[in-house]
């Protein structure tokens, strides 16, 4: 059974943290590049789940858990305001092998749902990086440097939404931040589909 991720939660990443604190421990030793974000489902009891629609073909998990998002986020997603909807993008070879990008297809339900504008055009993946949930922290981050780029010169969006299945330790989200907002964007925040636990 999937588990909403309890409060109290991170005021930047959305993880659960511990009563009597505001931010979890990560977020409070290096603030991170967005705004701030939120997640639906505590990644463990998703976990299965996830695998078998990123890696199995099962699509329609991805429009469900999408929808939830949609509707169990709604809250969070109006206080966003946000001109446009981003998802992670895959690399040009894991999305011909996949057949799909699993965070556009949660984004799209998202989308639909709340009327802001789908951008698939907005981020490339130029660089093929290792699986990340293999790596720890400083790895994930060297793994992903320019791994990203902009599809055009300026960001002419004020307010973004990226949107991920998973969070771990923020990496991919915050490098794609930091890139969004060196080319213009003011605010970036994200939503995802599980996450996992802070301290």
């Amino acid at each position: 059974m999937p588990l909403i991720v309890p409060a109290p939660r991170c005021s930047i990443c959305g993880k659960a943290i511990r009563k009597g604190r505001n931010t979890c421990h990560d977020c409070t030793i290096k603030r991170p590049e967005y705004n701030y974000g939120r997640a639906l489902y505590e990644y463990r009891s998703v976990q299965d789940s996830i695998s078998r629609f990123k890696n199995v073909g099962r699509v329609e998990y991805g429009r469900f858990y999408g929808r939830q998002m949609a509707t169990l986020l709604a809250e969070e997603i109006g206080k966003m305001n946000a001109e446009a909807i981003v998802p992670v993008p895959l690399h040009r070879d894991k999305l011909i092998y996949r057949g799909y990008n699993q965070a556009a297809i949660l984004a799209k339900e998202i989308s639909d749902y709340h009327n802001i504008p789908l951008r698939e055009d907005l981020l490339i993946r130029v660089r093929k990086s290792e699986d990340q949930k293999k790596l720890d922290v400083f790895q994930r981050q060297n793994n992903l440097k320019k791994a990203f780029h902009i599809a055009q010169n300026d960001v002419k969006l004020k307010d973004i939404i990226v949107v991920d299945d998973v969070y771990t330790t923020g990496s991919t989200i915050n490098t794609i931040s930091s890139l969004l907002k060196e080319h213009g964007a003011e605010n970036v925040y994200f939503l995802t589909l599980a996450i996992g636990k802070g301290m």
